[in-house]
């Protein structure tokens, strides 16, 4: 090749040159200026032509191919896929007033709840203890109630390089759950009676937050690619739309990139507010995670949650949302009135934690430690349950496994109750469904003994076989 194309040229002092191809890449195919059938230069005279190692290009081609932007074979040209680009636009929508407006025994396989026993309690304690001994004024009163100003921008840090995410720290809210995020979501975005699209399965924590708000909702369709909004097509134009694109909660599927650009095409004609639950997200266990859905949003139409309760853990009460311009005053003035705050202390203390490289080191540690439970318990299900259950399709990461019955006519609750009778904590599929609902079991797979997961899914098919 015998130009770069100054779209192309590299900033090696910002580092991550793989990341940098990667993005200018995407984004070109997103806005329209790649095109299919496009084919791009061979890896190896591209890294000649930027200066980088051949893998650098390689490795930045493979993870636009696993995403489908890119298509190609080895030994033929590496071409721009048959994806339809979403041009910038403006936002779809104006800023809305705001409206007025003895936790479970502990169970083995209890989905959503990570390691605690491997929780990084003395590096926590000393990112406490010095956070209690640096504490100023400032930190003491009414003021930031959005957030402690250095933990909004590590946070962006943090979701920009591991999830692609683009935002200001301006633009994050901390709160004390994902829960708290979808109630101020409801309470602000949605009038009175107001359409919410929801994955079907789907998250029935978040489900429940709006049929409170007194939302009118509506199931739309999961497959294997993710939510499938034109299935969707003839019902109530959406206020909301919730889904849990990077590992569909509870099946675990990925969502793929012609149904990110589907739903992104429906919320901008809508009108409508997607609500990205990026909630186990860090946890990915084979090749690169599908970068957010919110980085390649480009009319504002996203707002992004996050939490560090599976990261770290569910009782240090930390989440944040990060909201399009549009959308912030409202939000932000609803939080503040809401009061949904969260410790000055434990905001200063995450800052530290996160600022060290604790959550880096932390994240290393767990993601293969999971990775070896998730292949336990599939193997184990498969070979002590396959008789009664079926797995969901293959799921690149997340801390949860979903199984049907092959029966259809199986009582799931009825199961489910048998197990935590025992000690096991499956709950059971039904109950994350609007429609009829398809029996199954949703196993967790993080706090649970590698050693033991055999003898265990041998005791839970002695219990649901009746012996």
């Amino acid at each position: 090749m015998a130009a770069i194309p100054a779209w192309l040229a590299l900033d090696r002092a910002a580092g991550d040159l793989e990341g940098q191809i990667y993005r200018s890449l995407r984004d070109r195919i997103l806005d329209g200026r790649l095109t299919a059938p496009q084919s791009l230069p061979p890896s190896r005279a591209l890294a000649a032509a930027l200066g980088v190692a051949r893998s650098t290009v390689v490795n930045a081609y493979d993870r636009l191919k696993a995403e489908g932007y890119l298509e190609g074979r080895a030994g033929s040209a590496t071409r721009v896929a048959a994806v339809v680009p979403r041009p910038a636009a403006p936002a779809a929508m104006t800023a809305i007033a705001p409206l007025p407006g003895a936790g479970a025994p502990r169970r083995r396989f209890s989905p959503g709840v990570p390691d605690l026993g491997s929780f990084p309690y003395a590096d926590w304690a000393a990112c406490l203890r010095a956070a209690a001994r640096s504490v100023r004024a400032t930190d003491l009163g009414y003021a930031g109630t959005a957030g402690l100003p250095e933990l909004r921008a590590l946070i962006v840090d943090h979701v920009t390089a591991v999830r692609g995410v683009s935002a200001t720290p301006e633009r994050v809210l901390i709160l004390p759950s994902t829960r708290a995020a979808v109630d101020l979501l409801a309470r602000v975005l949605l009038p009175p009676g107001g359409t919410v699209w929801m994955e079907e399965p789907g998250y029935a924590s978040a489900r429940a937050v709006f049929q409170a708000a007194g939302a009118r909702l509506v199931p739309v369709a999961c497959d294997a690619q993710g939510i499938d909004v034109a299935a969707a097509a003839g019902t109530a134009p959406p206020r909301l739309i919730y889904t849990t694109p990077s590992h569909q909660y509870p099946t675990g599927v990925t969502m793929t990139l012609p149904r990110r650009l589907a739903l992104l095409e429906a919320a901008q004609t809508a009108g409508a507010v997607v609500v990205e639950d990026d909630y186990d997200s860090e946890f990915h266990y084979a090749g690169h995670p599908i970068a957010a859905l919110q980085g390649i949003d480009r009319a504002g139409v996203v707002v992004y949650l996050g939490t560090f309760s599976k990261t770290l853990a569910p009782g240090l009460r930390v989440a944040y949302l990060i909201a399009p311009p549009a959308l912030l005053p409202a939000l932000a003035e609803a939080h503040r009135r809401g009061g949904a705050a969260v410790s000055g202390h434990v905001q200063a203390a995450l800052a530290r934690f996160m600022r060290d490289g604790r959550l880096r080191a932390h994240l290393r540690r767990m993601i293969p430690a999971y990775a070896e439970r998730r292949a336990a318990v599939t193997a184990a299900l498969e070979a002590r349950l396959g008789h009664l259950l079926t797995t969901g399709p293959a799921a690149e990461g997340g801390l949860q496994l979903a199984s049907w019955f092959h029966d259809p006519a199986t009582d799931d609750t009825a199961a489910a109750r048998r197990l935590a009778a025992e000690g096991y904590g499956p709950e059971p599929m039904s109950g994350f469904h609007l429609g009829p609902p398809r029996p199954g079991l949703l196993f967790g797979l993080a706090d649970v003994d590698p050693a033991r997961i055999d003898a265990a899914m041998a005791r839970i098919a002695a219990i649901l076989d009746g012996r």
